[in-house]
């Protein structure tokens, strides 16, 4: 009997038992304590001993980022998932020749589902940079004036907004129509989700803006409100099924069905932050682009703001933060633009 050239497509638990068994193989193969060396401060790590958790990273990132962007079953916390990043980073700050081909700080996402078409975005969906002091928010700003020859980087324009803690997701318009929605994926291959998509009342089917451009791409993050997420979870008690563990988790499921009418059951929100292909943009600033956004029929987070320079960015997450038990919905900190 001739074979078959095309290999098999694996199933999400195939793919999930492939991931895990690298960073088992590899805690078995070498001769240090990956759990020990994490207790270790990265500055009295010697050259083998970084080489050696740079590659347990690598792979204990890969399994948890599967898990969590995938299968959207997180083993661990956005905290605990932060740290293990931080650290790698750190790692590869201290030891910058020993930066590894995957490393995590290189990756973005992870591989679409093989039960969804794969959609390629016009420009990557790319990650974000993380700052986790007021030192490194004041570092970032400083940055920037370096980059674009200014004095004085307390004079730079920023927008600050809550990152929200749902999926992100691309919409392509064209001619005023929505032609197309994928999920971020690995941030160059997403899945194709239009028709669940279209089934979101707070996403516009078709917009008649005078001035939306020919082709556009908007970006944003669908999400559950804390509300929404617990109405989910009492049906799922209720029916003897499995709770989400996280609004996040709750709201990605929702939107990843191969039946749109799951989707369209379930009460998701969307807000608009950024944009990808676009043949015109609306503004020279991130404020006026919102703006557009909210013109055209885009929902657009009111609690987005205008900040000068580092100290009133510092102070826009501070405030969020004292605010956060009460926004009605999970973030994992803000972004600034």
């Amino acid at each position: 009997m001739a074979k078959s050239s095309k290999k098999p497509k694996r199933s999400a638990v195939q793919k999930l038992a492939a991931v895990s068994a690298p960073r088992e193989q590899y805690q078995e193969s070498k001769s240090f304590d990956a759990h020990y060396l994490r207790t270790v401060p990265v500055e009295s790590l010697t050259l083998e001993e970084a080489s050696f958790e740079l590659g347990y990273l690598a792979n204990e990132i890969e399994h948890h980022n599967y898990l969590y962007h995938t299968l959207d079953i997180p083993e661990i916390s956005d905290q605990q998932f932060d740290g293990l990043e931080r650290r790698n980073l750190d790692i590869e700050n201290r030891f910058p020749e020993l930066v590894r081909a995957d490393s995590p700080s290189e990756t973005i996402g992870s591989s679409p589902l093989p039960q969804f078409r794969p959609v390629q975005h016009l420009v990557p969906m790319l990650s974000l940079d993380n700052a986790f002091s007021e030192e490194e928010v004041k570092k970032f700003t400083q940055r920037i004036a370096r980059f674009l020859g200014l004095r004085d980087e307390q004079a730079i324009e920023f927008n600050a907004e809550p990152k929200i803690d749902g999926l992100s997701l691309s919409l392509v318009y064209r001619r005023g129509v929505l032609v197309s929605a994928a999920t971020r994926g690995d941030g160059t291959i997403g899945e194709n989700v239009t028709a669940n998509a279209r089934t979101l009342h707070e996403i516009p089917k078709r917009i008649i803006a005078r001035d939306f451009p020919q082709e556009v791409e908007v970006r944003g993050e669908i999400y559950l409100d804390e509300l929404a997420f617990a109405r989910i979870n009492a049906r799922q008690r209720e029916s003897g099924k499995k709770e989400f563990a996280n609004a996040r988790n709750a709201a990605a499921g929702a939107l990843r069905q191969l039946d749109p009418r799951v989707t369209a059951s379930r009460p998701l929100k969307f807000f608009s932050y950024a944009w990808g292909q676009i043949a015109h943009v609306p503004s020279k600033t991130q404020t006026g682009v919102l703006e557009a956004f909210k013109r055209w029929g885009f929902p657009v987070n009111p609690r987005s703001r205008k900040c000068v320079g580092a100290d009133q960015l510092i102070s826009y997450y501070l405030d969020l933060q004292s605010k956060r038990e009460k926004l009605g919905y999970d973030i994992d900190g803000v972004v600034y633009k």
